[in-house]
């Protein structure tokens, strides 16, 4: 392995892309492989990025390779099969996946590769595309402390808060816990928008008073400019990766024998939008489906106080 390693990136979407070229700027070399979207490809190309062939190529001629894809099933496909990473995998080798998956998933996934003389870390992200793009990203971090440190530098190109949490698949548990709060402020906040508006509390109104308390925060923010000002890329996750993530939080709640009544609930939500085709929406639009339920139209409420 070279004192100086070479970087494979796949997954170049909202998030991958500013992480890639934040690692490409510091002055590593890159492998990237994207999706049908040439514009993020050629971009990091652009930068002196190569365009990797397979994943098994990407394996085989870099030291660290970042996986930011939607869910496990993608990632399993980028790990699997004769173009696989684990069929180019070499001792040595350090997989990053920065997606948010499915803790089982990911510890077997680490098995296979630890039979292979490489090591796999999760590490999914919390922040915005904006972020991303800043390398302002938060990590957290399931892997041994001395892969965390190798890899360390790597990190910090993109991310500007590290955070150990334990052995691999901590990481991806951590994520999922804070993704089953945030989603859950989404049905909450689109409950509640939807029976101020019922009562004759505008969103614009709820939106000063609570933004100004205590219980404000920068979910609340995103979301709330999309119910008052209609902003539509204000909160850029989808309902589709939504209702993925509330799958794995309520398997790996089933998984602990742990009664999840909370997160049961929201997934009802996301479940339902996601039948009546709005999983490419993103998720500040749930309160529009909610408002839909019980007859409000939260729209005609945005310029009103």
């Amino acid at each position: 392995m070279g004192e100086t390693p070479v970087i494979g990136f796949i997954g170049l979407g909202f998030m991958g892309h500013g992480m890639a070229k934040n690692i490409r700027q510091a002055g590593y070399d890159l492998w990237v492989r994207g999706r049908s979207n040439r514009t993020p490809i050629d971009s990091l190309v652009g930068m002196g990025a190569k365009e990797a062939e397979s994943p098994r190529q990407m394996a085989e001629v870099c030291d660290i390779i970042h996986i930011c894809l939607s869910n496990s099933p993608q990632i399993e496909a980028v790990m699997h099969g004769p173009d696989g990473i684990l069929a180019g995998a070499r001792s040595g080798l350090v997989v990053i996946d920065a997606s948010t998956a499915d803790p089982a998933s990911t510890e077997a996934l680490a098995a296979e590769l630890a039979l292979k003389g490489g090591s796999f870390v999760d590490a999914p992200l919390g922040g915005t595309p904006v972020q991303a793009e800043a390398g302002e990203l938060i990590a957290m971090v399931g892997c041994d402390e001395e892969v965390l440190e190798y890899i360390r530098p790597v990190l910090e190109c993109w991310a500007g808060s590290i955070t150990h949490i334990g052995p691999v698949g901590a990481g991806h548990k951590m994520k999922l816990l804070m993704n089953f709060i945030g989603l859950s402020y989404g049905a909450l906040y689109s409950e509640v928008a939807v029976l101020g508006a019922k009562v004759g509390i505008a969103p614009e109104t709820l939106r000063r008073v609570i933004a100004a308390s205590r219980m404000g925060n920068g979910f609340f923010d995103t979301f709330m400019a999309y119910v008052v000002d209609r902003n539509r890329d204000s909160h850029k996750f989808s309902i589709e990766n939504a209702a993925k993530d509330l799958g794995y939080i309520n398997d790996m709640a089933g998984n602990a024998d742990v009664m999840n009544i909370m997160a049961g609930a929201a997934r009802q939500y996301y479940t339902h939008a996601m039948a009546t085709g709005h999983g490419q929406d993103y998720v500040p639009y749930l309160s529009d489906l909610v408002a839909a339920l019980n007859g409000v139209d939260l729209a005609r409420f945005g310029e009103t106080d």
